[in-house]
């Protein structure tokens, strides 16, 4: 189930954040979140099980047996905490009670299902032995190989936090079984005990056998000499006997206690009636469920509501395996394999081959129930109820409220749990349109992503997110930056000879090398107007380094256009790039494609740079030329030369970066 998926999940976003489950549920294959009753395939499981093996370098079982100290964390915070802690006093009780709880579960996830194909949650199944040295042995049932390192972790953690105490838990034998889904992997773990704290702080322990020898040494110094004798002169001459025998003191206290001196502390005996007073009528319609059977399997009593449903089962003698399978625990239908699981619950199915042909269309009636071994008859009694989830599984199996006996719980619920099929298909509805407000709430969010990303490419980030909060961006003068125009040598002849196409293929071209640059220099571009390409470095975030940025960037240009064919040559292009450093008024204009647009003699001045240049040169004006002068570069002097509506201007070249390898100034690796 989705659960499983979701607690794993939130270990891994826990302890080593968002990033590493991204990665982990990528190279699994999966989705990035589970609704809780959906079932999904184990592969899922498995398939990011492995994924964090390897993704975390960490060995399987270490990652399992973590999951399994989760998971336990998990379900408590997931509102089974008070659910747990009632299964038990003691570990002991509390593994032995683990199969009862998956039944309990079974009922709920499966009534999720009912809407659609039933499924049975195909849960792992446990039993305990005690061990006279205290220790036990745990026997873990599975159709699923390789989980069995989440059991020590699950276990581990629910004795620490239940029972205060420390186990240490190993496998001392694992086989595989013939079962009756298959083969089924058979794990024996020894668990050992191991108090973190003194007995008497432990209510759980009340049944140790030090806690006892404590108890009663305590309350044996508290009773004075004259109750002790009280105590044996009450319980009569009897120890003057010819033969007499010697009391323990805690029987002596206990006949203490039993006379009247309090309740009694420990201990508990039963009284027996001599023979049993109740008619064998009134048991079998007091208990309408029933069934005892021999070590043959062969039937020698039963309920009268479980005669109705089968028939068959009014001809005492029969084979119960005839009439039914065990469904859980997965074991075969033989008296030793039922003894072997007597504390499990036990589920029993109709066989629908030995129903009557009327019968045949209806679903099967499934039992559940526990197993008694009565030894002086050498007979078993499986005293059962009807497993039902809804009033509409009552009614499929045409039966009625009235089949079940008064005192029997099933009856409250099943309308119960109608009532809570209700809520869990409301749960459900609610967990699905989660799920899918969450998927359209990450569609838009990377929607938006793209947009902003969009906006960005064509203004700056501070002016654009003014623009989206309705804000006017108002005009910034910039004292000093340096602006870099470029130019196609010969566009309007190439364009002339060539097909529109070619020429937008070529630009194309050269632009996305040029666009890359801007970035690697962190230098911003304004615009391109057909072959001119126009950037500012130190506009729209003032930096002091503007023309070195715009300097290596123009070196990087001269580079890249050796990559970008002349479609009508087949030779490399050319390229011409002016500098200029100076002051501009910046700002956004116009509200219908706006731009973000540079005003100033700085412009003119370095448009002017571009179109007196020489083919695959950078020309600089003077004023770049001071901003660069002792920064590494190698600038050669141009002279004077003529410039259109300026007059005579001192220009230069710049050669290269004296400090920078061609990699770096591309970006390369």
């Amino acid at each position: 189930y989705g659960f499983i998926n979701t607690c794993l999940k939130s270990l891994v976003v826990e302890k080593y954040g968002e990033e590493t489950w991204e990665k982990l549920r990528l190279q699994a294959g999966v989705q990035d979140s589970f609704l809780t009753f959906e079932v999904y395939k184990d592969e899922i499981t498995m398939q990011l099980v492995d994924k964090a093996c390897k993704v975390l370098g960490v060995p399987a079982d270490i990652v399992l047996r973590e999951f399994g100290k989760y998971f336990f964390e998990f379900c408590k915070r997931s509102g089974y905490d008070h659910m747990l802690r009632t299964l038990g006093g003691n570990l002991y009780e509390f593994i032995e009670n683990l199969d009862a709880l998956h039944s309990y579960l079974s009922l709920s996830y499966q009534a999720s299902l009912i809407a659609t194909a039933e499924q049975e949650m195909n849960a792992p199944s446990f039993r305990v032995e005690k061990n006279e040295d205290g220790s036990m042995h745990l026997h873990y049932y599975s159709d699923r190989r390789g989980l069995c390192h989440i059991v020590p972790g699950i276990i581990g953690a629910a004795a620490l936090d239940f029972f205060n105490i420390e186990i240490s838990m190993k496998i001392v034998n694992q086989t595989e079984e013939e079962e009756r889904t298959g083969k089924k992997e058979h794990i024996v773990f020894l668990v050992t005990q191991n108090p973190l704290f003194p007995c008497k702080e432990r209510n759980e322990f009340s049944s140790s056998s030090q806690c006892l020898v404590d108890s009663e040494k305590q309350i044996e110094n508290q009773l004075n000499k004259e109750d002790l004798e009280k105590a044996k002169n009450a319980n009569g001459d009897r120890g003057n006997s010819v033969c007499p025998v010697k009391k323990s003191h805690w029987k002596t206290l206990r006949g203490i206690i039993t006379l009247g001196k309090g309740k009694l502390l420990r201990g508990f005996d039963p009284v027996y009636p001599k023979s049993l007073w109740i008619d064998t009528k009134t048991f079998c319609n007091g208990l309408p469920f029933h069934m005892v059977f021999d070590k043959e399997l062969k039937v020698k009593q039963a309920g009268v509501s479980i005669q109705k449903i089968v028939p068959g089962l009014q001809t005492m003698g029969i084979s119960l395996d005839q009439y039914f399978r065990i469904i859980h625990p997965e074991v075969p239908f033989t008296i030793s394999s039922i003894q072997k699981f007597i504390n499990s619950q036990f589920v029993f199915q109709t066989r629908r081959e030995m129903m009557p042909e009327s019968w045949k269309e209806r679903p099967m009636l499934e039992l559940r129930g526990q197993m008694m071994w009565m030894e002086p008859l050498q007979c078993m009694l499986y005293l059962c109820s009807p497993l039902l989830r809804s009033l509409h599984e009552l009614e499929e199996r045409q039966m009625h409220i009235a089949d079940i006996a008064p005192h029997d719980v099933t009856r409250d619920l099943i309308l119960l749990n109608q009532q809570r099929l209700a809520e869990m298909e409301l749960s459900s509805q609610l967990e699905r349109k989660k799920e899918e407000l969450r998927i359209l709430s990450k569609h838009l969010e990377e929607e938006k992503k793209k947009t902003e990303a969009l906006l960005y490419a064509m203004l700056p980030q501070h002016v654009a997110n003014q623009l989206k909060e309705g804000k006017r961006v108002e005009a910034g003068e910039f004292k000093e930056c340096t602006i870099l125009f470029s130019d196609v040598v010969t566009f309007t002849n190439i364009c002339a000879q060539c097909e529109p196409i070619q020429i937008v293929l070529m630009l194309n071209s050269m632009y996305l090398r040029f666009d890359r640059l801007t970035t690697v220099h962190d230098v911003y571009k304004v615009e391109t107007i057909g072959d001119a390409y126009m950037v500012v470095g130190g506009v729209p975030v003032p930096v002091p380094t503007h023309a070195e940025r715009v300097a290596n960037f123009a070196l990087g240009m001269i580079m890249a256009a050796k990559g970008v064919q002349n479609p009508v040559s087949g030779n490399p292009i050319q390229i011409r790039v002016g500098i200029h450093t100076g002051p501009v008024l910046a700002g956004v204009v116009g509200e219908k494609m706006p731009r973000y647009c540079l005003f100033g003699d700085t412009v003119n001045i370095a448009s002017r740079m571009e179109s007196h240049g020489v083919p695959s040169k950078i020309h600089l004006s003077s004023s770049a030329y001071q901003c660069l002068k002792y920064k590494n570069f190698e600038i050669t002097e141009r002279g004077e030369i003529e410039v259109k509506g300026k007059g005579k201007m001192h220009t230069y070249f710049l050669i290269r970066n004296k400090s920078a390898t061609e990699n770096e100034i591309m970006g390369r690796p």
